[in-house]
């Protein structure tokens, strides 16, 4: 028990690593309350080390509780703006340039379906296209297929 006692700030700081690194690692960044506690916990175990904080559990919850909420405070928003900062841009998938031959008649407002690949898929267009002409596919989402007489 003396080991736990004498090193504890060094247990803090590992922690906080460990859950930077989990963050990173397994959630891809996405999460960010295991990087606020992450560096909370970097912080309150230097703050024992040095000896502003005692070496407590009770300290510790209590600097790791103020110090997740105030990196959660100043950092949430410039973050948040770097996550969705990235550049968009369409993949080209395996269906793009499939063609097939509609069964029902389709337009920016009415939708038909269409098998594929074990999964019925509602097919749109941006412009009126009647049943039985052959189509290819121009863009892919989830679920729905956009074509374009062929």
């Amino acid at each position: 028990m003396s080991w736990f006692t004498e090193n504890f700030y060094t247990l803090m700081i590992v922690l906080g690593f460990g859950l930077l690194v989990l963050e990173v690692a397994v959630f891809g960044f996405s999460v960010f309350i295991l990087f606020f506690i992450g560096l909370a916990c970097i912080v309150t175990g230097a703050l024992i080390g040095i000896g502003v904080l005692p070496a407590s559990i009770v300290a510790a919850c209590a600097g790791v509780a103020v110090f997740t909420v105030a990196f959660a405070v100043m950092l949430w928003k410039p973050l948040k703006k770097m996550q969705n900062s990235g550049i968009t841009h369409e993949v080209k998938g395996d269906f793009i340039g499939h063609s097939f031959v509609l069964a029902g008649a389709v337009s920016p407002k009415q939708f038909c379906s269409h098998r594929m690949s074990g999964v019925d898929w509602q097919v749109r267009a941006n412009t009126a296209i009647t049943a039985g002409t052959l189509v290819e596919v121009v863009k892919v989402e989830v679920g729905e297929l956009t074509v374009a007489a062929k």
